[in-house]
């Protein structure tokens, strides 16, 4: 369970979300959708720890437990996962170093006396999940997202997914970059890592990504605040008619 409480979060002096309420239970799929500027991204951002944005009055809870003081390495520690709509493209480190050490870092805070995977152990297990996703071997060798098409960089991120086992998954316009055949592949593995215990919560404005991957509770941002809760149904309403107010 994720959820926020009465959260105004202010970047560079200027107020950007005012109380802001969501209750994000464990195994559901919530959509964040709102206009361009209406603040979806900047709650992303903030929920992740992004350290532009300062807490000014509320709370993130996971599990209950408060989170907004956690550096954002001890965030995604605790379980939280954000894809952000550009992947940064990193020279110089191999994908499979990456992989090992963000796996390294989460066994290492999950058990101090754990021992790390060895190189030869965490190439079996890249190479088994990879294969999962179609991704080919070879791109553990690879520069980190170096060169890589915007279905390969997704694939990558659902590697990490599989890798982490996060809690909340928070998709900021996941479809970016993406064909009509990368996004289909995309939803249908996102499909497959929903889990009883792990939260998606999806910002975009596609909303062929409901069909593929359908939300049990949807949320309607506007100049930082949340405007609209409700079901699938507010995403036909905003298909017919804009982001304006609910149809009599």
């Amino acid at each position: 369970m994720f959820h926020i409480q009465n959260l105004s979060v202010e970047a560079e002096g200027k107020r950007i979300l005012e109380s802001v309420n969501l209750e994000l239970p464990s195994g559901e799929v919530c959509y964040l959708l709102g206009k361009n500027g209406s603040g979806k991204s900047s709650l992303s951002l903030a929920i992740a720890g992004h350290p532009k944005y300062s807490v000014v009055q509320g709370e993130f809870f996971l599990d209950d437990e408060p989170i907004s003081g956690l550096a954002p390495e001890d965030r995604s520690a605790k379980g939280i996962f954000l894809s952000l709509q550009n992947v940064p493209e990193i020279k110089g480190v191999k994908l499979f170093e990456y992989l090992r050490s963000v796996v390294n870092a989460k066994i290492r805070r999950e058990g101090p006396s754990t021992k790390p995977l060895s190189p030869f152990l965490a190439k079996r297990l890249f190479q088994k999940e990879a294969l999962v996703l179609g991704i080919p071997e070879t791109f553990l060798d690879r520069e980190l997202n170096v060169g890589f098409s915007g279905g390969e960089k997704r694939r990558i991120e659902l590697l990490q997914m599989r890798l982490l086992n996060p809690k909340l998954v928070i998709l900021d316009e996941i479809d970016s970059w993406l064909d009509v055949d990368a996004f289909r592949m995309v939803a249908s593995m996102l499909a497959s890592l929903r889990s009883p215990d792990r939260t998606f919560l999806i910002v975009t404005h596609n909303f062929s990504l409901v069909e593929e991957l359908p939300p049990d509770r949807v949320f309607v941002m506007e100049s930082g605040r949340i405007v609209r809760t409700g079901g699938r149904e507010i995403v036909g309403e905003i298909a017919k008619s804009g982001f304006g107010p609910p149809s009599q």
